[in-house]
């Protein structure tokens, strides 16, 4: 309750709370092909109506629209939409592994997955990736195999981070995927020191990162976009609005003062916004974007404007804050659903394709689980050694540690 005396001071609340039906009729929403595509090198000032609009390709009859549609060959699409939906398999079967015991915590990306899919084909291998926990489709993208994502969540012998990491806070060195931190506002940094760098020695590889919108409410957001416009970084910034911060609706980081991509204006970086559930445009954006960083254009701020379908994960129960279908009538749809109705509309699809496909995916899945549970799980298995908390941070053990593992006797 806000007191008489704080009357003019404005205190965020969401659209809807539970029970009430939720309705988003007054959201802005570009039509799909209303924005033109600037050329990649605009000046930033130029660039102001696409931070404020929602770059669109995809309507939502699954037709594609407008300068930014990239015309992607149909298997590109069809590959897309098989690494969303294997992100989809991939993340109902680590959430239920969770609910009988076998894993501690997971966290999924239902309603998100063409930010990271689209975005990983966008880019080259060679860049170099600073995700959140919500991005296990840049994995997926990337070809990182799925066993050895479920061998780290479940922290058994074939755990890369030998069980020292909370689960899904995957890092997979050869694949320029950066070690996922819960404090999401230093991936921003880390990411625009790593761009510097690769400039710096004369490389073409350049770096992506993502937070969501609660994190913009962070002071490392504004150190790293400092940094990044101060040096003409060679990175994109992308910010993930999916609407809410565990139970924090966005307008608390303000995102009912100004869009987050208006964000980038301050700075003098372009700031683009654009539909996270049209992977189209997604893929577009990022390809422009990552264009302009490897031609010295430097930083582009990107909001993904998107919607969380479940829950932030599985600690928590979304129906405490939010009503229980408010993502059944997100406006913006579900991505798989709408690039499979595209693949459907220019006849490169079908229900019978998709059917077998999710049947394939589900049937590989299942496998890499029986490997994976094999293998051992969060009750089971083999442990790593207890000597070796102390391996793998310093080339040379320091004095201190080496006598803590002496007074373990290991």
């Amino acid at each position: 309750m806000v007191p008489h005396s704080a009357k003019n001071l404005n205190v965020p609340a969401p659209r809807h709370r539970p029970g009430e039906k939720p309705e988003f009729d007054d959201l802005d929403i570009s039509n799909a092909g209303a924005l033109p595509r600037p050329h990649v090198m605009s000046d930033p000032k130029e660039l102001f109506p696409f931070a404020n609009g929602i770059i669109r390709v995809l309507n939502m009859k699954g037709q594609a629209h407008g300068e930014w549609d990239p015309k992607l060959d149909p298997e590109v699409l069809r590959q897309g939409l098989r690494d969303m939906l294997t992100t989809r398999i991939y993340d109902d079967r680590m959430q239920n592994m969770q609910r009988v015991g076998k894993m501690s915590f997971y966290m999924k990306s239902r309603g998100e997955e063409a930010v990271a899919v689209a975005q990983a084909m966008a880019l080259d291998k060679d860049d170099m990736l600073f995700p959140s926990y919500r991005q296990q489709g840049l994995l997926i993208s990337r070809g990182r195999d799925l066993l050895d994502m479920m061998n780290h969540c479940l922290s058994n012998a074939g755990d890369n981070c030998k069980g020292r990491q909370l689960p899904i806070m995957y890092t997979w060195k050869e694949g320029n995927f950066f070690s996922i931190s819960g404090n999401l506002g230093t991936q921003f940094c880390q990411a625009v020191g790593w761009a510097v760098a690769s400039s710096y020695k004369g490389e073409d590889a350049i770096a992506s990162t993502w937070i969501g919108e609660g994190t913009t409410a962070t002071a490392d957001f504004h150190h790293g976009m400092t940094f990044a416009a101060v040096y003409d970084a060679p990175v994109l910034l992308n910010v993930v609005n999916n609407q809410w911060a565990i139970s924090s609706f966005q307008g608390f980081a303000g995102g009912e003062k100004a869009t987050f991509a208006s964000r980038g204006i301050g700075y003098g970086m372009p700031g683009l916004r654009v539909d996270g559930n049209d992977f189209l445009a997604v893929y577009a954006v990022t390809k422009w974007a990552a264009e302009r960083a490897r031609n010295g254009g430097g930083p582009t701020l990107i909001e993904l404007f998107t919607y969380r379908a479940d829950a932030h994960s599985t600690s928590d129960d979304p129906t405490k804050y939010r009503p229980e279908d408010e993502a059944r009538v997100w406006p913006l749809g579900d991505p798989v659903e709408r690039l499979k109705g595209h693949l459907i509309e220019i006849g490169e699809w079908s229900e019978e394709r998709h059917t077998q496909a999710m049947a394939e995916i589900t049937s590989l899945v299942t496998q890499k689980y029986k490997q994976a549970e094999a293998l051992g799980t969060l009750n089971t298995g083999e442990r790593p050694p207890v000597s070796s908390m102390f391996e793998d941070v310093f080339e040379e053990m320091p004095d201190n540690l080496r006598r803590q593992r002496q007074q373990l006797g290991v």
